[in-house]
């Protein structure tokens, strides 16, 4: 029989997650990573949540972060999130990102991004939920005026992973018309 672990496994690979990178500036230099478990918390006052793997090499440097910034990705950062979630390279290196005027890496190819500081931390088994106070949020305003080819997997259409693979949600996708 199969342990419940196994079956809990099984079922989140197939639910599908947005997919968003996490930034923050260290004593240390830059870190970041890829994670599939952002989720709002809160609008008044904003606050935001993820989990970080005990496994995660770059998890001790977000947590002992003063601030981080959130970037949520489209599927035209694609390229951005398998960067970010490849361990043993600098995961900075080629890619257009500035300083924020208090400090954080902000990678400018990000659809929208929230800059916070770490307001409540819960450990559990191996995992370590973080939920941030956001401070400053901001989008990619270049592609507010952008003429987009529906015909194409636009950059507005949601980075989304699932079944252990990335994937693009297009407009004609939605579900709002068949019921």
């Amino acid at each position: 029989m199969e342990k419940i672990q196994d079956h809990f496994k099984q079922a989140f690979a197939r639910h599908p997650a947005g997919v968003s990178v996490i930034t923050a500036n260290t004593p240390n230099g830059t870190v970041g990573l890829t994670a599939t478990s952002v989720c709002s918390v809160s609008l008044d006052p904003p606050a935001l949540m993820f989990s970080l793997s005990a496994n995660s090499s770059t998890a001790p440097a977000i947590l002992g972060a003063d601030s981080l910034v959130i970037h949520l990705l489209d599927a035209g950062g694609q390229a951005l999130a398998k960067r970010f979630a490849t361990s043993g390279i600098d995961r900075f290196a080629g890619t257009d990102w500035k300083r924020l005027p208090s400090g954080e890496p902000l990678l400018t190819e990000a659809a929208s991004w929230f800059r916070g500081s770490v307001i409540h931390v819960v450990d559990i088994g191996g995992s370590t939920v973080v939920i941030v106070g956001i401070e400053e949020a901001g989008h990619n305003k270049e592609r507010d005026n952008a003429i987009l080819d529906v015909s194409e997997q636009s950059r507005d259409s949601p980075l989304v992973y699932c079944n252990r693979t990335w994937h693009a949600l297009h407009r004609g996708s939605s579900l709002r018309n068949a019921i």
